[in-house]
């Protein structure tokens, strides 16, 4: 890799804006295939938070080309988020195919909103060869901003942040950017981000979707991949506690409907720490793609990492139990009261108390949403009292669990706006002090009928596990998930934010005599 060198080159678009790229190129003599990255965080860093750096893949014999998109980094123009990326990723593709040392193919790779940049382009524009596409996603609403209803507060506010910060930099607004850095290094952005975000940039995507997401009737965008493009070679990659995961999983389908052959890799990954193997799988699928002499790789068309046994496997999905939840009214005040029983005659019955207590509210850890991602014991957690905790019996085989965990039951509550968290674990074989969470799920009910009861259903996380003989399973259902979502106030008069003195206790009434914990199919049809 020493004799790896790299230049800066300017691309000049038909508005005048000069946008600039970052290019590596491979020792020896060309034209190499080209690898094309397009992201907002400045060419300099190229994703080495969870990529190879372009030297590693110019080594493989690519031409490696990451670029500023407009108004980032050293890039002209004002940025103003996804709506700038289709006319700009045509112009930037017309271009990348006529560098000298390009020899006309062209893959394109990037996660979050480098694997955005990737699937957007103007109509009639020639496609890429081959893309693989990272947890990202095409709604702005269930993508990329809320779940469930519920903004994504750490996240949301967060990255907000980070958008500001940059554009504070480019502005030479120091105090900005220090009152910015200064707010996420002491977690102070919990509760003042918003108000930093409306401050510094009022016209940030982050900003603008945290305005939208509490709006009664809100008119949220969601953008549409050139079949053309979609019927090309892609590899999509998610990972399990990563909140994009269900825009991946949308993408497959939107491919597999236009025509296409796409391949789908989930793993044991949040949004910023991947498995080793990675880099190399993309390697081998940009060989087999771009580099005819190259010996052609397998790819199962979805290839699935299993959180319990720590293997690859195949997606097999089965009919998959179904269970109801019980308790005679103590599921919240003792964790092994309330149960799951699986493909039951028995009736669903009983009725939960649940009192959400902003002054304390019950935190969100682990999982896809929370500022601690990835696997996590929450077995203290599901002692408090503010949680309703539902324990299977030890399962008599083992159970491999695939697929969207979707809960439904009846509620009722005394505001007029109210969150129901849902967590859903392992419990293994014998072992009373852990208790696995591998699923989490949020919905955000934003007009309630006051005390009147009516069907709830929280969609969780994806995931595949499989169950051994002896473990248990257990639902955890709580009335907030701090700070993953904000606080819901209970009056929606105010913002779901930080906790504030609009926050009201809240009691919500959790009827079991219609629940049910269901599985639904990882891919829609």
């Amino acid at each position: 890799m020493n004799s790896i060198r790299y230049r800066d080159e300017d691309l000049k678009l038909r508005d005048g804006t000069i946008l600039k790229s970052r290019i590596w190129l491979p020792s020896g003599k060309g034209p190499w295939p080209v690898l094309l990255m397009r992201q907002p965080y400045r060419r300099e860093i190229a994703s080495v938070v969870t990529y190879a750096h372009p030297s590693w893949w110019a080594s493989n014999g690519y031409l490696v080309v990451i670029q500023d998109v407009r108004g980032q980094g050293g890039s002209e123009g004002r940025f103003s988020g996804f709506s700038q990326e289709a006319s700009d990723t045509s112009e930037t593709h017309y271009w990348v195919r006529s560098l000298p040392e390009c020899n006309g193919l062209l893959g394109t790779y990037g996660f979050s909103y480098q694997g955005f940049t990737q699937l957007l382009a103007e109509d009639g524009t020639p496609p890429p060869d081959c893309m693989i596409p990272a947890m990202t996603g095409l709604s702005e609403n269930e993508h990329w901003s809320c779940e469930g209803g519920a903004f994504w507060w750490h996240l949301g506010i967060g990255w907000g942040l980070q958008l500001a910060a940059q554009k504070a930099q480019r502005e030479e607004d120091w105090e900005a950017w220090y009152e910015i850095r200064e707010n996420l290094e002491s977690k102070k952005y919990l509760n003042n981000g918003h108000e930093l975000l409306k401050k510094i940039d009022p016209e940030g995507m982050a900003n603008k979707w945290l305005n939208l997401s509490h709006r009664k009737t809100p008119q949220w965008k969601s953008h549409k991949p050139l079949d053309s493009w979609l019927k090309k070679p892609l590899l999509l990659i998610g990972g399990w506690w990563d909140p994009h995961l269900k825009g991946i999983l949308d993408i497959f389908s939107k491919a597999k409907h236009a025509g296409g052959d796409p391949k789908l890799l989930i793993g044991p990954a949040t949004h910023l720490r991947w498995w080793e193997e990675a880099q190399r799988t993309q390697l081998n699928f940009f060989d087999t793609h771009l580099k005819e002499k190259n010996k052609k790789h397998l790819f199962p068309q979805i290839n699935l990492w299993n959180l319990t046994t720590k293997n690859w496997e195949i997606s097999d999905q089965k009919k998959t139990p179904t269970w109801i939840l019980h308790s005679e009214g103590l599921a919240s005040i003792s964790h092994q009261e309330g149960s799951l029983f699986p493909n039951s005659n028995l009736e669903a019955d009983g009725e939960v108390n649940l009192v959400h207590d902003p002054w304390r509210p019950f935190p969100a850890i682990g999982g896809h949403l929370s500022d601690t991602p990835g696997e996590v014991n929450r077995f203290d957690l599901d002692t408090r009292p503010d949680v309703a905790v539902f324990t299977s019996n030890p399962i008599s085989k083992d159970l491999r669990l695939e697929g969207i965990p979707i809960l439904s039951l009846e509620a009722k509550c005394d505001r007029e706006t109210f969150d129901l968290f849902v967590a859903l674990s392992i419990i293994p074989n014998e072992i009373e002090n852990i208790v696995t969470q591998i699923s989490t799920g949020v919905i955000r009910i934003s007009e309630n009928e006051i005390n009147k009861k009516s069907k709830r259903e929280i969609r969780l996380q994806p995931l595949l596990a499989t169950f051994k003989q002896g473990d248990r399973l257990r639902i955890s259902i709580s009335g907030s998930g701090w700070p993953a979502i904000g606080i819901n106030p209970g009056q929606s008069k105010y913002l779901s934010e930080g906790p504030s003195p609009h926050c009201l206790v809240t009691t919500i009434s959790l009827l079991l005599s219609k629940s049910k914990l269901k599985f639904e199919s990882l891919i829609s049809s």
